[in-house]
């Protein structure tokens, strides 16, 4: 900022003083914050040198009374501090930034009714759009429909069939599919499931998968073990399955309780992947440097949550917006968590390590 300038207005600096200083008309100040064409280059550099000099900033509140637009995306989801949904704020933030949005958070507790509140609060906020986000199956959600009075996309699985809403979100049956083949391949018998909550629309669509793909090959089906999402319940559910010697592959359904899972095959003498391999689901961060690095499904957040966010935009903006549902793609990402199937299996040695599996489906959660 140059020396004095703000100072000598005595206030916060408005678009005329920058048209002032620039020595241009407020039309063309606008004209050059708004990014239009047809502003010659040597203008657009004396005027962003004006709005650096003054320290100039877009009144949001005047903004809106003008154009009757916020600017402004409300996000609605459970609060918690899992990846996958962490992942997914962090994506929207940023893809909202990118498109000239703010967003502002609504957090709720893991029910309908809070949900509901939550989105009420950001509409009375003014906000321009609504990204929902709610993993939880089978609650009703209907009050949402006469609150949502502005565009709103879902990021996720449990509110497309009850809303009706425009939906992005990953391929999660093709991830555990892809789990299955990758270590039926290897020349295990079958694969054990270390599922999510049952609740949960992301958990329950692995697990299905999971379960259609061992009995379109007929593979024996165990009753899959749940957890919670987190390392501890990996870790606690890993100590059941490291008892028992005829497990020798686990699908998680995410990274966190693989890697629980394989702390506590590790402590129970058996090695991973050489006695059994463990893949996980999401790819995080932190997976790619484990001490024996994790096999997993990498799905891309950033690009689900950019996504949604231009198809919110689009409908804001009055452009094309999105229909029905989208799925990503997934990846398999192969590291050292894998491995062929122990020799005494290979080679038909050993105990039956289907004596305890049913083909019948386990009590999970119905998918929606």
């Amino acid at each position: 900022m140059a020396d004095g300038v703000q100072e000598d207005l005595g206030r916060q600096p408005v678009m005329v003083d920058v048209a002032r200083l620039a020595g241009v008309s407020q039309k063309t100040v606008s004209r050059v914050i708004n990014d239009a064409p047809n502003v010659r280059q040597v203008v657009r550099e004396r005027v962003h040198q004006a709005i650096a000099d003054l320290g100039y900033r877009r009144n949001a509140a005047a903004r809106a009374l003008v154009t009757q637009q916020s600017r402004v995306l409300g996000v609605a989801m459970p609060a918690t501090t899992d990846y996958g949904p962490s992942a997914q704020l962090f994506g929207v933030e940023t893809a909202a930034s990118d498109l000239g949005y703010s967003v502002v958070v609504a957090s709720a507790s893991p029910s309908p009714e809070s949900f509901v509140r939550a989105v009420a609060r950001l509409v009375d906020q003014g906000v321009d759009g609504l990204v929902l986000s709610y993993p939880y199956v089978d609650d009703d959600l209907s009050a949402v429909q006469g609150l949502h009075r502005v565009p709103a996309v879902n990021v996720g699985e449990a509110l497309t069939t009850g809303l009706g809403l425009p939906t992005v979100t990953v391929d999660q049956e093709d991830g555990a599919r892809k789990v299955v083949e990758h270590l039926l391949a290897l020349g295990h018998r079958t694969v054990h499931h270390l599922a999510g909550p049952t609740d949960q629309g992301a958990a329950a669509r692995r697990a299905a998968a999971w379960r259609d793909a061992l009995l379109r090959t007929g593979a024996p089906v165990a009753e899959p073990l749940v957890g919670d999402w987190s390392a501890r319940s990996g870790y606690q559910v890993g100590r059941a399955l490291a008892a028992d010697p005829d497990v020798t592959a686990v699908f998680a359904a995410n990274d966190q309780m693989a890697v629980g899972a394989m702390r506590a095959f590790l402590e129970a003498g058996r090695k991973v992947p050489a006695d059994v391999s463990v893949v996980g689901f999401d790819d995080a961060p932190d997976s790619a440097y484990q001490v024996i690095p994790l096999t997993t499904v990498r799905q891309d957040v950033a690009a689900v949550s950019r996504r949604a966010v231009m198809a919110l935009v689009g409908a804001i903006e009055d452009h094309d917006g999105l229909e029905g549902t989208l799925r990503y793609p997934v990846d398999l990402v192969v590291r050292a968590s894998s491995g062929p199937a122990p020799a005494r299996l290979a080679a038909g040695r050993g105990p039956d390590p289907f004596r305890t599996t049913s083909t019948t489906s386990p009590p999970t959660a119905k998918v929606g």
